[in-house]
């Protein structure tokens, strides 16, 4: 008896735990599966950017790879010249009595370089070479070698270098095109003479025209970044992530002289360009379309009709030149060359500057409210399609060859004209006692700025009445003669 009331107790027992576990289940457990889903939903939708932050901070951007591709294929150029300096004299005076004598001293200057091939090319700024009579690179394993200058063009302020040794370590160039806003890259070079230096940025604006080069056809489309630049790293390398080299580092802005947090490089589709021609052929092969131009305001855009403030305004037409030729007119917009768009002025002297004269391209305009297109074959400087030496012809009036003056020089001299005498042979200038390094600033009553304009002041080399300027050491001069 005891047994069965035993199991008679227990029957209700189960049925009951059987009972709850079934009102448990159906009332209960789903309930709380649905909870755990909108707690999900509610997750997901109210916290994207946690979830799409976690990689970058899982795998954070590692400079190492790049600089350790790049430091050894840096180099620190070191340049040397000597600057006289003594008392008053003329050359006129000294035709006839021979040069005073005079004190002088040696100038150093110093900046950076890139090896870009393993037998010893190396790319640098103009102006960290432009006055050196001699040009001294050390590697960043302390090995020193005298340098050649291959070439130079102060309208992109790159110069090409070369060193005797093979083997070396080198940067490949890659594409500044496709270059990001916001993109990390490192600047390495010799800031202060200390060498072997890396820095890191990212690029902060790509194709900035800032007037900052002293030349009448200059290039500006510089890549600006906030990677620390100072004194010595001009010359050196802006390379990606990937150690491909995407500019030359070129200049900073800034109110002491020292980084103020903008740095700026020239991009390696002008460098690339540059340097292939001052290897081949010893001068650029510039290539222009013969037009005056401004960036389009928002008074042109709503004046020529166009449907955003971008482009680049023709103020003018060269007579003779190509865009003439082809068809274009003053008050064109141009928005795209060989259908890449050209916002601004400096995209569109970028974009051009990658041709050579005899090259074609396709020129795309806004007109009268509606677009055009026009092919212009580009010319060079003289007007035609030719392949310009190394020895410009056109630079050489009496027997000198004469230069620009640079914007330095221009202020030291305090003159708005000018051209330096970079080199004397026989003739006319040489005969009366003109030396290299002097500043002519006046032919014949005319202010000259350029070796034509001396050669029309004197009727193409026919006639030489006067002549003015100033020796190496500042001395001014002004003379008279008798044709």
């Amino acid at each position: 008896m005891k047994g069965k009331a035993i199991i008679i107790a227990f029957v209700p027992a189960v049925a009951g735990a059987l009972l709850a576990l079934f009102i448990y289940t159906r009332y209960f457990e789903k309930p709380a599966a649905a909870a755990i889903q909108n707690h999900t939903d509610t997750s997901v939708s109210a916290l994207p950017g946690v979830l799409t932050s976690m990689p970058m901070q899982q795998n954070p951007v590692d400079f190492t790879f790049a600089a350790g591709q790049t430091v050894h294929a840096v180099v620190h150029v070191k340049t040397k010249s000597t600057v006289s300096y003594g008392g008053y004299s003329n050359p006129l005076f000294e035709f006839f009595y021979g040069e005073p004598q005079r004190q002088s001293r040696e100038v150093r200057g110093y900046g950076s370089g890139v090896i870009v091939t393993d037998d010893g090319y190396i790319i640098t700024n103009n102006h960290v070479i432009e006055m050196a009579e001699e040009v001294e690179v050390t590697l960043n394993d302390k090995r020193v070698f005298q340098a050649e200058v291959v070439g130079r063009d102060p309208s992109t302020d790159i110069a090409v270098l070369k060193i005797k040794e093979k083997d070396l370590p080198w940067i490949r160039l890659g594409n500044s095109d496709d270059l990001k806003l916001g993109e990390w890259v490192l600047a390495v070079g010799n800031p202060f003479n200390l060498t072997s230096t890396v820095t890191a940025g990212i690029v902060s604006a790509k194709g900035r025209n800032l007037g900052l080069l002293d030349d009448q056809y200059r290039l500006e489309s510089f890549i600006q970044t906030d990677a620390a630049l100072n004194v010595g790293n001009s010359g050196g390398a802006l390379v990606n992530t990937r150690a491909e080299l995407v500019g030359i580092t070129t200049a900073i802005v800034s109110p002491s002289g020292a980084y103020a947090g903008n740095s700026f490089a020239v991009p390696v589709t002008i460098v690339r360009k540059v340097y292939e021609d001052l290897k081949e052929f010893g001068a650029v092969q510039r290539a222009i379309i013969g037009v005056n131009i401004t960036d389009v305001t928002a008074e042109i855009a709503s004046e020529q009709k166009l449907p955003a403030v971008a482009g680049v305004y023709v103020t003018g037409i060269t007579p003779g030149g190509a865009a003439e030729e082809a068809g274009l007119k003053e008050n064109d917009v141009i928005l795209r060359v060989n259908s890449k768009v050209v916002p601004a002025t400096g995209e569109l002297q970028e974009e051009i500057g990658r041709y050579r004269p005899g090259d074609k391209v396709d020129i795309t305009v806004v007109r009268d409210g509606k677009e055009r297109s026009f092919t212009v074959t580009l010319k060079n400087l003289q007007g035609d399609t030719n392949v310009v030496k190394a020895q410009v012809a056109g630079t050489t009036v009496f027997g000198a060859t004469l230069e620009p003056l640079t914007l330095q020089e221009r202020r030291s001299f305090r003159t708005d004209s000018g051209v330096k005498v970079a080199e004397i042979s026989e003739g006319r200038f040489n005969e009366i006692g003109i030396k290299k390094g002097y500043i002519i600033t006046s032919v014949n009553g005319n202010k000259v700025s350029s070796a034509d304009d001396v050669r029309r002041a004197t009727s193409g080399e026919r006639t030489l009445s006067s002549i003015e300027g100033y020796q190496s050491n500042g001395t001014f001069f002004s003379f008279q003669f008798r044709n």
